[in-house]
């Protein structure tokens, strides 16, 4: 499978250093957009969200509906579809994980079948091909050091940090984002002091799963989409988060640096159709060399052999 969008400029040649900082960092920055949301709900809820993936790609196909079926401004499509996919992310939850929380191999069943069911959905539903795009949010390029960049693209790395900032603020001055810091940090705590654990495991996965939404909103527009997208994305939030360690909000970020400019540099010795390689190859040494990640709390086993 191939990326039906790619942060990476086509005409991306890599004449300069100035060519790969710049391309590294739209590509880190997009890998961070795509694992937040993943990070966000395993680090409250200790749940494998697999059904990610798919809820980036039914966000792109409602806001597209809504601003092409509808006819709705695309800043109201943007913001529905935002919504809708919170609550559908939500209720996955409610209905359906809630029933396995706790059951790390269920759990993981449970959401990827949920995945696969929203993606298979789509596809059955009509929603295939190469027809369905979104439109950039500013069209035009403009020049960085030399550097022919597109202003979506810049804007991907401005969206991208602001997030991260909001979500740091978030976290640290909000009473909702409070309670998921102190979920995220020890659960039992956290529910003798009153906050109920599956009260906010359902906020996570729908916060986690608007951060999807967001995510496929952005980037998106540098191409088309296409229901197999949401396989690739689930695949690299994973590696994001597994490098970074699972838990790691800000291990996630990270990581998105270390693997984004990875795949940069592979795009400019291999070939693009590597950068699939890179993120794969992450994934398996990380959990050779450091089972817990960058960042992550979890206990390594030294006995193992």
């Amino acid at each position: 499978m191939r990326f039906s969008f790619n942060p990476v400029s086509p005409e991306f040649q890599a004449e300069n250093v100035m060519e790969i900082l710049i391309y590294g960092t739209i590509n880190s920055v997009s890998l961070a957009l795509y694992a937040l949301g993943f990070a966000m709900v395993y680090g409250v809820s200790r749940l494998p969200n697999f059904a990610h993936g798919a809820l980036f790609v039914i966000s792109g196909f409602i806001t597209w509906s809504f601003l092409n079926t509808l006819g709705l401004n695309y800043l109201v499509s943007i913001v529905l579809a935002m919504v809708a996919t919170g609550i559908i992310g939500a209720l996955i939850y409610q209905f359906i994980l809630i029933r396995v929380r706790g059951m790390a191999i269920s759990e993981i069943m449970a959401s990827y079948a949920m995945g696969l069911a929203i993606l298979e959905g789509l596809r059955w539903g009509g929603f295939k091909g190469m027809t369905y795009t979104l439109p950039a949010f500013i069209e035009g390029s403009t020049e960085l050091a030399g550097v022919s960049v597109d202003y979506q693209r810049l804007l991907v790395v401005g969206i991208g940090v602001a997030v991260v900032a909001l979500l740091w603020l978030f976290t640290h001055y909000t009473r909702i984002g409070l309670a998921l810091r102190g979920m995220a940090q020890d659960e039992r705590a956290a529910m003798m002091l009153g906050i109920d654990s599956d009260r906010m495991a359902v906020a996570a996965m729908g916060f986690g799963s608007m951060l999807a939404a967001l995510a496929a909103i952005v980037l998106l527009p540098l191409g088309n989409i296409v229901v197999e997208a949401g396989y690739n994305i689930l695949i690299l939030a994973i590696a994001v988060c597994i490098v970074g360690g699972l838990g790691s909000w800000m291990g996630a970020v990270l990581a998105a640096f270390l693997i984004g400019f990875a795949q940069i540099l592979t795009v400019v010795y291999l070939g693009a159709h590597y950068q699939m390689v890179v993120a794969l190859l992450a994934i398996i040494l990380t959990l050779i060399l450091k089972p817990s990640g960058l960042f992550g709390r979890q206990k390594e086993l030294e006995e193992r052999v």
